[in-house]
């Protein structure tokens, strides 16, 4: 395991972790939030191997 320490705001670690998917390159660290767990897990299959500019549009387009 490995963990890179950071500061989450409270508000985002209230959320259920059913409801939000998690991304990270070298540089970045993303977190999306869904409505449901349904719709967590379809981003998460539509999106599977897009890089991380690719997951957030397909986010913004389907998601938002």
């Amino acid at each position: 395991m490995i963990c890179v320490k950071t500061e989450i705001p409270q508000e985002l670690c209230d959320i259920d972790d059913e409801l939000k998917a998690i991304y990270h390159s070298e540089d970045c660290f993303c977190v999306w939030v869904f409505k449901t767990q349904e719709d967590r897990d379809r981003f998460m299959a539509e999106t599977a191997g897009m890089l991380k500019d690719e997951r957030e549009s397909h986010y913004k387009s389907s998601f938002e």
